[in-house]
């Protein structure tokens, strides 16, 4: 637990008055002079309030700040394996759609169980997780779905681009010059796919290599849009989520989450 420490000016008390000597007495003739009232001498300490009137506060000066944490950079080829394993946990837990709170209450739990200190009991709680998973990936999806309206209007009417009964949204962007596929080859492809928010969550080209897919094993925008190439052609697949991954999505995709592929058809598999 962080303690914050206030330090509190400390206040001096006021100095004593002199003792006053009186003036002597005017001669008869001369008009009677108030005797001067000698002053506290100056020491720092805070005036005394006038009569009638309301002393200030005294000012606390503000409490130091704690420095922020430094982050932990991974170097050793051991320190990015774990890395990566935290980075597969953040993707599992997306579909949680945590609050910070939420998250903060997670890394506890984790420092806890480390510890063999956990708070509550994963027996009598860890099996109400499932009905979490449901109630949560439900309101997820149902944001996602309102993310993505947009993003699909506005590309359903881009120049170049066809909509079509499926709700697949087609746009090529380089001709190609041989075959067609059709739905029972397998294809040889690079792709990228992005999220309408342009998050990165898969690719072939960062990988450094193509990947193959029977197109009856591949999502129903990849099966309908791949069929429309023609090898040695580029294209964009703007895919909506009941032709993706539906209200369930997948790690690091989001239930509801329409799903933008840009493919290049290099062959078709014999």
């Amino acid at each position: 637990m962080r303690v914050t420490l206030y330090f509190l000016p400390a206040f001096l008390l006021p100095a004593m008055l002199g003792a006053q000597t009186p003036a002597p007495k005017p001669a008869a003739t001369a008009p009677a002079v108030k005797p001067a009232v000698a002053k506290p001498a100056a020491t720092g300490a805070p005036k005394a309030a006038t009569p009638g009137t309301t002393a200030k506060p005294a000012v606390r000066p503000a409490a130091a700040k704690p420095p922020a944490p430094k982050a932990i950079i991974p170097v050793t080829d051991n320190d990015k394996i774990i890395y990566s394993l935290g980075l597969s946990m953040a993707r599992s837990l997306g579909q949680f759609d945590l609050s910070p709170a939420e998250l903060e209450l997670v890394k506890q739990a984790l420092t806890d169980a480390a510890a063999g200190k956990p708070a509550v009991e994963l027996e009598v709680w860890g099996p109400k997780i499932q009905g979490l998973v449901g109630t949560r990936t439900a309101r997820a999806a149902e944001k996602e779905k309102k993310a993505s309206a947009d993003f699909l209007a506005k590309a359903a009417v881009e120049a170049g681009a066809a909509k079509t009964e499926s709700g697949l949204i087609y746009k090529e962007l380089t001709p190609g010059t041989g075959a067609s596929p059709v739905a029972s080859d397998t294809v040889k492809v690079h792709y990228r796919g992005t999220l309408v928010n342009g998050t990165e969550f898969d690719s072939s080209y960062k990988r450094n290599e193509p990947a193959q897919f029977p197109l009856t094993g591949v999502i129903k925008c990849w099966t309908e849009g791949v069929q429309k190439m023609k090898v040695g052609g580029k294209s964009l697949l703007v895919c909506p989520a009941d032709l993706a991954y539906g209200d369930q999505g997948r790690p690091g995709i989001p239930g509801g989450a329409a799903l933008i592929f840009t493919i290049e058809l290099l062959d078709i598999v014999k």
